[in-house]
């Protein structure tokens, strides 16, 4: 005989399924689920990947950096966990998304159109990580937005070209693969651009999938992960939606040279770059 519930407990028991999803996929709290001190070892133990065993003993440094909407609460988790041990620390997160934190600075700047602020930040974390060596640890953390508060082009384009840009592929209809496959290749930080920065350096990067699929190279536009897409599919992906006469010759001549062996590609699975680098999924919308 099947039980029947009042409109008020099916409306309780509504709640208490949404809230029981919300924080089954929480940052911090997936953070705090599958990292453990264990003295000087670091532990962690992924769903999605085998177990990581790292001695912070023998770190010279431990850089906490990272972007995305989420990543102010994935710090404070960190922050928890490693407490005195971090060196220096630097997120960029969304404005109005900060959170009180006690080693890292945190950037707040603007999504899904890049800005100034997200500018300085890229850039800041490019410094941090020039003095970056093999006796350093540097902590990733990328959740959804990472990508356009992360927005650092390559020479010769500028800030405002690339916000035209972002704008023009967001509003056609594109999606987030196709867009990402665009961004990455007018990008110094993207496609693989920050493992590059922080080689030789051991790399964690704790990423937040947004994507369906969850394709790491595509999540954030993936600055810690192989590229496995090329300029030839950043130009089709203006050509199939009609943009090119509106995108800023500085941005198609750049993509012109890439497709013509001319500009260096970004990093590619079996690169040297990512030989030290750990891209775990702490969560996934699927």
């Amino acid at each position: 005989m099947s039980e029947t519930y009042s409109l008020a407990e099916l409306k309780s028991l509504a709640k208490a399924i949404f809230m029981k999803a919300i924080s089954s996929v929480n940052p911090a709290k997936r953070l705090e689920e599958m990292i453990r001190m264990e003295k000087s070892l670091l532990r962690i133990q992924a769903k999605y990947s085998s177990t990581i065993v790292f001695d912070l003993n023998a770190c010279r440094n431990i850089f906490l950096i990272g972007a995305g909407k989420a990543t102010s609460s994935m710090v404070q988790a960190m922050e928890e966990i490693l407490r005195d041990r971090i060196s220096k620390g630097l997120i960029i997160t969304k404005y109005g998304h900060g959170l009180p934190l006690k080693h890292t600075q945190t950037i707040e700047a603007g999504h899904p159109i890049p800005d100034r602020n997200g500018l300085e930040g890229a850039n800041k974390i490019r410094q941090l990580l020039k003095g970056s060596d093999t006796q350093d640890l540097v902590i990733f953390l990328l959740t959804g937005g990472g990508s356009a508060l992360l927005p650092l082009p390559v020479e010769g384009i500028t800030l405002e070209e690339k916000q035209e840009v972002t704008q023009l592929i967001l509003d056609c209809g594109a999606d987030i693969k196709e867009i990402n496959t665009v961004r990455k290749h007018i990008s110094k930080i993207k496609g693989g651009g920050l493992a590059r920065w922080a080689y030789p350096s051991m790399v964690l990067a704790f990423i937040l999938s947004d994507v369906v699929g969850d394709q790491l190279d595509v999540i954030g536009s993936g600055p810690t992960v192989p590229d496995s897409s090329t300029y030839e599919e950043a130009w089709e992906v203006l050509k199939r939606y009609d943009l090119i006469r509106e995108t800023a010759p500085s941005i198609q001549k750049h993509l012109l040279l890439g497709k013509a062996g001319k500009v260096a590609e970004t990093p590619k699975p079996g690169d040297v770059t990512f030989e030290k680098v750990h891209n775990i999924l702490i969560g996934s919308n699927i």
